[in-house]
């Protein structure tokens, strides 16, 4: 019994290791607020806060797209109306909570699942490699229509994330 005490020792001190290396932060360079709905989800990019007239940065919803309003190429019960778009090859951090009940914002893609509770902020990092649309669900049993809360997520290289950052800052003070 001693020998593979010994074993389980040996292999336990690297897994403690990298246990607390998942929780340490690097210096974000971009925060995302989720924030769960009964049955939508809200995104918030509040770095840009102090950029609005009314320091509430960049705030929007997230809708499915129903079934008759898809475009053909479209995924059905995974498209949305309006997608997260994030910078590839930098620092992210993704703060998640919810606004009634229990969500779970998944993107198996990014091996992220974590769970929104009301009153509590959850935090995890987020470091995307290459461009792309990943697709994800509520993967928490939150509701009849728990189903029906997609989460789609662009990957765009920095340049183009500037360029849609602007466009949406210029159309949030123009006030449209």
């Amino acid at each position: 019994t001693v020998v593979p005490a010994l074993v389980l020792m040996v292999m336990a001190i690297p897994s403690f290791a990298l246990l607390s290396s998942m929780y340490e932060m690097l210096d974000p360079a971009i925060t995302l607020k989720v924030i769960g709905h009964q049955w939508y989800w809200s995104y918030e990019y509040s770095d840009y806060n102090h950029l609005t007239e009314e320091n509430e940065g960049l705030n929007f919803d997230s809708y499915m797209i129903a079934e008759e309003d898809l475009t053909v190429g479209a995924f059905r019960l995974l498209e949305v109306d309006h997608r997260v778009v994030l910078p590839v090859n930098t620092h992210i951090r993704v703060l998640v909570t919810a606004a009634d009940v229990l969500h779970s914002w998944a993107v198996p893609s990014f091996g992220i699942k974590v769970d929104a509770c009301p009153g509590r902020l959850n935090q995890t990092s987020l470091f995307i490699k290459r461009p792309g649309v990943f697709y994800g669900q509520c993967s928490e049993i939150c509701g009849t229509n728990h189903g029906f809360m997609p989460i789609c997520v662009v990957a765009v290289s920095l340049e183009d994330y500037a360029t849609w950052i602007e466009s949406k800052l210029e159309l949030d003070v123009e006030g449209e």
